[in-house]
């Protein structure tokens, strides 16, 4: 359970990591590619920041995230420039893509009937093997 605390530094983060990664995509040029920071969780400590992205187009995603990972410290520099009148301490930062999206598709689908496994016994077979 996260203390209003964590939800606080969390919310901060999620805010300036929006800004520093959709500002670097701008000043880039890169066009077709939108990066949104979907949740931001704090460890109880505040040393470790769990960033889960969206990135899309799907595509590009893990390119996008190893790049973000390759410059994580550039990332937390900048982080540390916007933060340094609320925390003290920057939490380190771990990125991860957020499939939530694909899982929330994967069950709508489900429910509407393409890709019911009750009706249709080789998708479960299909899911297995994946």
């Amino acid at each position: 359970m996260e203390t209003n605390r964590q939800k606080k530094i969390g919310g901060v983060l999620q805010k300036d990591l929006v800004d520093i990664l959709q500002g670097e995509v701008r000043k880039n040029g890169i066009s077709n590619l939108v990066i949104s920071v979907s949740k931001v969780s704090v460890t109880t400590d505040l040393s470790v920041a769990t960033v889960y992205l969206s990135i899309f187009p799907q595509e590009k995603a893990k390119e996008t995230l190893e790049a973000i990972k390759t410059n994580t410290t550039l990332i937390k520099h900048d982080l540390s420039q916007r933060v340094r009148l609320q925390l003290r301490r920057v939490p380190n930062l771990v990125f991860f893509i957020d499939d939530s999206l694909d899982y929330i598709e994967k069950i709508d689908n489900a429910l509407a009937g393409k890709e019911n496994p009750i009706e249709n016994r080789d998708l479960l077979e299909k899911r297995r093997k994946s």
